[in-house]
């Protein structure tokens, strides 16, 4: 199974402009995602997709691999598709330009479950959070049923908690994915769907087509960086090695 990292970035983030260039410690935050991510097995090249030209620049200056993409895009997954297009490779994984403190770990984990299932096409993450945190419309929660498969993700708490979770935690979703190469395709070429549209959440359309997205636990989520405020927490880990 060939397995290739596909990092969408741009500097237009609506938040943090110029992010993916920010300087972490020495090193473009770009660059930290890319190198983390090569650190994962199974993974034969990570790829950096943006339709900035100081982004592919600064990625070859380290010695990475960037392609220019449209830009047009409505979502960074389009941006993926457009890469992947393009690939021989049998299963592609969606890291956020935003995480440089991704764990290599995740990656793998999310590429075991095509190992062993063809009927796999998509996976992605999720971590035990508790009630506090589900209050935020920020941090994404997802349910899943008992074969671990997306059932709904939302902003809101999720469950409503009339009765106390007993056997179950709540779960926030970590927003790295993996596709097979010929589903990312055919996820970018479906219409946007009404739930989609609703919470802004593009995973959704998945679900409203009537897929399935295989969900891997995994201890807690990565620090990311949609903010001045997180780069320093970021900074902070580098520096104490909490990585």
């Amino acid at each position: 199974m060939k397995s290739v990292v596909i990092i969408p970035a741009r500097m237009a983030a609506t938040r943090f402009p110029g992010k993916p260039l920010v300087d972490l410690c020495g090193k473009p935050m770009i660059r930290w995602v890319c190198e983390r991510a090569s650190r994962a097995a199974g993974i034969s090249k990570v790829i950096v997709a943006t339709c900035d030209r100081e982004i592919v620049d600064a990625v070859k200056t380290f010695g990475g691999e960037a392609v220019m993409t449209s830009d047009t895009h409505r979502s960074g997954t389009d941006r993926l598709a457009e890469v992947a297009a393009n690939l021989d490779a049998d299963v592609i994984v969606n890291v956020q330009g935003d995480e440089p403190l991704i764990d290599p770990s995740s990656i793998e984990l999310a590429l075991k479950p095509f190992e062993s299932s063809a009927d796999i096409t998509m996976t992605s993450l999720m971590t035990p959070i508790d009630s506090i945190s589900a209050q935020d419309p920020n941090l994404v929660k997802v349910v899943v049923d008992v074969h671990n498969f997306a059932l709904y993700f939302s902003r809101s708490p999720l469950p409503y908690e009339r009765n106390a979770l007993l056997d179950k935690p709540i779960y926030g979703h970590v927003g790295l994915y993996a596709y097979t190469r010929d589903f990312l395709l055919k996820f970018s070429s479906l219409q946007p769907t009404p739930l989609e549209k609703t919470e802004s959440l593009e995973q959704l359309r998945v679900l409203e087509h009537g897929y399935g997205i295989k969900m891997l636990e995994v201890k807690d989520r990565p620090l990311g960086v949609d903010t001045l405020a997180d780069l320093e927490k970021v900074r902070l880990a580098i520096t104490d090695g909490d990585l």
